[in-house]
């Protein structure tokens, strides 16, 4: 019997399961209540590194719906449990605290013809809002994990937060079997590959002067300028996928002054941790060359200095299509009629999937749209699916009790 029929029966025997019967009864009941607590949690302010107030609401959550030792750790998780028969490779379940959103942007929900519109309300409010749903619905019903779960919502899965928050939780625990990170987004979508990224920040400065007066010495904004036109023509391979690309550049004083400081942001991606590495160097090597090229232009000295900075650094890795973990999930989504589709992602799960852990990024239901942006909505119909498909991956992760073995371990 081959893997996607082996997937399909586990899966077809854990929802024969009573208890699982009614926890995915119960998560259709809930769908209005989820909706309702995703639009009180997305009104609290979580921008990036500054996610405590969200977090403390989470942890009152998490103690109210029964978890065992709630606690927030020191790069400010919060993390909750239910315990299984093995506590031994714990199955993560997580969702991101904080969104894109800068302090002071105004989150104010507002429903029209039944869809929610709010910054933050599907990134990652839907996520957050479903790990509170399956917690009730595991506890309502009595299903009784094999392995027990970890609940974590995290802090600094967006942009330069860097996945702080779940690295952190892999560099101080050594007992999680597999991890699932829930996103908003499609029931169909599944992400097992990791888009690694390094970003950097890239300063030239130099002694600026009069641009008349002062003309026959170096510019930090031309130095700048043959940085970026080096990197242009940086040539990448289509497979594994990579990409580079300098979203921000800021500099100079006046229109006519020779420019004492220019910067740049500079972000570079892959599937693959090899490829990245490669074009990382080259694009290092490309900077110095504008500097050195900008100082001997003029010759007068190496008057540009450079001061290059890395401000992120997401590993990249990759699951099998075969494994064991992408064949129950594609089998679950299945079971309703769905058909799974893979997408990289550079998500909370890069961590894992790097280190060799199966792990997976799940859309949590739900329609969403306009994301990370101040239009952003989300559209509860049939939302309840995603938190089910998500329900029956986590108990096939994790196995119940006397009855099924986890489909992992």
């Amino acid at each position: 019997m081959d893997m996607q029929q082996n997937c399909k029966q586990s899966i077809q025997s854990i929802r024969k399961v009573p208890s699982v019967k009614k926890a995915l009864d119960y998560l259709f009941e809930d769908n209005d209540s989820t909706t309702a607590e995703q639009i009180e949690l997305t009104s609290i302010p979580a921008p990036p590194f500054m996610e405590a107030e969200k977090a403390a609401w989470i942890a009152r959550r998490f103690r109210s719906l029964g978890l065992t030792n709630v606690h927030s750790d020191e790069e400010g998780n919060v993390l909750g449990s239910i315990s299984g028969a093995s506590d031994t490779k714990k199955i993560v379940v997580s969702a991101h605290l904080d969104t894109v959103f800068s302090e002071g942007t105004k989150i104010n929900p507002i429903v029209k013809d039944g869809i929610v519109y709010a910054p933050g309300i599907s990134d990652d409010g839907r996520g957050l809002a479903v790990l509170l749903t399956l917690i009730r619905a595991i506890r309502r019903s009595g299903v009784k994990p094999q392995h027990s779960l970890l609940f974590v919502a995290t802090v600094g899965e967006e942009g330069l937060g860097d996945l702080r928050g779940v690295k952190a939780l892999f560099n101080t625990r050594t007992d999680i079997g597999a991890f699932i990170s829930i996103e908003p987004g499609n029931p169909e979508r599944i992400t097992a590959t990791a888009v690694g990224s390094h970003r950097y920040k890239v300063v030239f400065t130099g002694p600026g002067g009069h641009s008349f007066g002062d003309f026959g010495i170096p510019s930090a904004v031309h130095a700048l300028g043959r940085a970026i036109a080096k990197i242009s023509d940086l040539h990448v391979p289509e497979d594994p996928t990579t990409t580079f690309t300098v979203g921000t550049v800021s500099g100079g004083t006046s229109i006519n002054s020779i420019a004492q400081h220019a910067e740049m942001g500079l972000d570079m991606r892959s599937v693959s941790e090899e490829a990245l590495l490669a074009l990382e160097d080259q694009a290092l090597a490309a900077i110095q060359e504008a500097a050195n090229e900008e100082n001997a232009r003029w010759g007068k000295g190496e008057l540009i200095k450079l001061v290059i900075q890395r401000v992120g650094s997401r590993p990249a890795g990759a699951q099998s299509d075969d494994s064991v973990a992408v064949q129950t999930a594609c089998a679950v989504i299945r079971e309703f009629n769905l058909a799974p589709t893979l997408l990289p992602m550079s998500t909370d799960s890069n961590v894992a999937i790097h280190a060799g852990i199966p792990a997976l990024t799940l859309g949590g239901g739900g329609e969403s749209g306009g994301m990370h942006t101040l239009e952003e909505y989300y559209n509860p119909e049939k939302a309840y699916i995603g938190a089910q498909t998500v329900l029956l991956i986590v108990l096939a992760f994790a196995g119940i009790e006397n009855v099924i073995p986890s489909v992992l371990f």
